[in-house]
C-alpha cells in the first residue's frame, strides 16, 4: 500500500493569513485549522495536511534571525514525519527568510516551499488561494519516490524560484518576485513544468540545522555624492564584522582616496567587505574596470551574482559558524546552496 504524502503547513504571519471578519469588517488571522472547510478542493489532492502556527505571528517587516531559528527548529523537529513543508510568510522579507533557511538547513532533502500573497486570503480577488494550492502541490511532488524539489524555494504568481536567488521587486502586482540571475525552477500553467536540470539534487545525508546566526552585518549602498561622514557612519557601527557594499554596475565604486582608505582600514582590522551589485541582474566582475580593480587591490571580496538578501543571510550564517577569516573569505566566493554562479 502506498504511503499517503504528508505536508506540514507552517504559518508565520503576513498578508496571506488574513480574512475579513463578518461582524466588524476588519481583517483577522485566518483559522488554518479549518483548512478543508475553506478549501474543500484540497481533498482532491489526497494528501495528509497538518498545520502549525508559530507564536507570535509576525508581519514580515518584523522578521529577525531568532525567528528564522525558531522556524528552522520546527522543520528539524518535524522533518522525519513529513514529506514536505509549506511556509506561509509575508512577502516583504520572504527572500531574506528563504535565503536564511537555505543556509541553515544543510543537507536538505525535502521541499521547503515559501509562499504568501499580495492580497489577504479572505479578499475576493486574493492571489493567496492559488499560491497556497500551488505550493502544496509542489511540496508534495515526487518522482520515483523522491521529492522533485528538495530545496528551499518560493512559489509565487505561477512561478517557482530558488529561494536564495529571489528579490521582491513589486509591491503592486501579483508577480512580486524576480530571480534575474537564475531561471525559474518551474512554471505553473495547465501543467507544472519543472526544470529538473536546474533543481538541486538530493545528497541523502542527514539534515543539519545551523542555529547560530551573527547579525553584526551592515549594508552600505553607494550613490553619487556620498560623503565620508555617511560612509564612516556605517563602517563605525559598533561590533561590526561584515559589510555588504552595494556598488554600481559590474561592481564599480568611486576611486576617491578617502573612500578607499576608509574601506582598507576596516579590512585591515578584520572586517569582511563584500562587493554586491545594486543591479537586479548581472554580476560583479572585479577588475573589469579601474573602479572595481581598486576595490580588489585593497581586499574587497567579489560577490559575483549573489543578491543582497542572500549575501546578508550567508554572512550571518558564516559569521555565526565562527569560521576563520580566510575560510569566510573563501566560502563567500563559493556556491554553498546554489546562491551564486561561480
Amino acid at each position: 500500500m502506498t504511503k499517503q504524502t504528508s505536508i506540514l503547513i507552517i504559518y508565520t504571519g503576513g498578508t496571506i493569513g488574513m480574512i475579513r471578519d463578518a461582524g466588524s469588517g476588519t481583517l483577522k488571522p485566518f483559522d488554518f485549522g479549518n483548512l478543508y472547510t475553506h478549501f474543500p478542493v484540497l481533498r482532491n489532492f489526497d494528501y495528509h495536511l497538518d498545520f502549525q502556527s508559530l507564536d507570535p505571528l509576525l508581519d514580515s517587516s518584523n522578521m529577525t534571525p531568532p525567528f528564522w531559528v525558531k522556524l528552522a527548529e520546527v522543520i528539524r523537529e518535524k522533518y522525519d514525519n513529513y514529506d514536505g513543508f509549506v511556509v506561509l510568510h509575508g512577502s516583504d522579507t520572504m527572500a531574506y527568510t528563504a535565503s536564511a533557511l537555505s543556509f541553515m538547513l544543510e543537507n536538505l532533502n525535502k521541499p521547503v516551499i515559501l509562499t504568501g500573497s499580495q492580497l489577504p486570503i479572505g479578499v475576493i480577488r486574493s492571489d493567496g488561494r492559488e499560491n497556497f494550492i500551488n505550493a502544496i502541490e509542489i511540496a508534495a511532488a515526487r518522482e520515483d519516490e523522491f521529492p522533485v524539489v528538495p530545496e528551499v524555494a518560493i512559489c509565487f504568481d505561477n512561478m517557482l524560484y530558488r529561494g536564495n536567488r529571489t528579490t521582491k521587486f513589486n509591491a503592486e502586482n501579483f508577480g512580486a518576485f524576480l530571480s534575474v540571475n537564475y531561471p525559474p525552477l518551474a512554471e505553473i500553467g495547465v501543467h507544472i513544468k519543472y526544470r529538473r536540470d536546474l533543481i538541486l539534487k538530493p545528497n541523502f545525508r542527514g539534515l543539519v540545522v545551523h542555529q547560530e546566526l551573527c547579525n553584526q552585518v551592515a549594508i552600505l549602498k553607494l550613490y553619487p555624492g556620498i560623503t565620508p561622514e555617511a560612509v564612516q557612519a556605517i563602517l563605525n557601527t559598533k561590533d561590526l564584522k561584515a559589510v555588504i557594499l552595494e556598488t554600481f554596475g559590474a561592481g564599480n565604486a568611486p576611486t576617491f582616496p578617502w573612500f578607499l582608505d576608509l574601506l582598507k582600514k576596516k579590512i585591515d582590522r578584520g572586517i569582511h567587505i563584500v562587493n554586491v551589485t545594486q543591479c537586479k541582474g548581472g554580476t560583479v566582475e572585479m577588475g573589469k574596470y579601474e573602479t572595481s580593480a581598486e576595490l580588489e587591490k585593497i581586499g574587497v571580496i567579489g560577490g559575483a551574482d549573489i543578491t543582497t538578501e542572500s549575501a546578508v543571510a550567508k554572512l550571518m550564517y558564516l559569521l555565526g559558524e565562527g569560521y576563520p577569516r580566510e575560510e569566510v573569505s573563501r566560502l563567500l566566493q563559493t556556491s554553498l546552496r546554489g546562491e551564486m554562479t561561480v
